[in-house]
């Protein structure tokens, strides 16, 4: 596992966009060669994984696809997540976590049990 931290949540109208920012907790944790993923958890709601983006390639889940882009800064060592076209039902703390173990029937699976602070964002009118 690999500890990351997340920010750039906020509130925000539906229709608005975000982006959220990924960065390794120490200089040393290279994030290029994780595949990094998005989690999400809503109140009242269990975690759910939403992005992932390996060395080359991007996924999301359907809830998000079209509206979220995840993407790497590879210089940076940073992910990012950009969300656009807000919805209420987006609001959610948002996780970033590494290394993700794959794709499975519901999105990107991480099988660690280090979960950073997070980062709140909020979509209301």
């Amino acid at each position: 596992q690999v500890h990351l931290v997340e920010s750039g949540g906020g509130m925000v109208q539906p229709g608005g966009s975000l982006r959220l920012a990924c960065a390794a907790s120490s200089p040393e944790i290279e994030l290029n060669l994780y595949t990094v993923g998005w989690f999400r958890q809503a109140p009242g709601k269990e975690r759910e994984g939403i992005s992932a983006i390996t060395y080359r390639a991007t996924n999301h889940v359907d809830s998000v696809r079209g509206r979220f882009t995840i993407s790497r800064d590879k210089a940076k060592n940073m992910v990012y997540l950009q969300m656009d076209n807000l919805e209420i039902e987006d609001t959610a703390v948002y996780y970033c976590v590494a290394p993700i173990d794959g794709w499975g029937s519901e999105g990107p699976v991480y099988a660690y049990d280090y979960w950073g602070q997070g980062t709140q964002v909020t979509v209301s009118s």
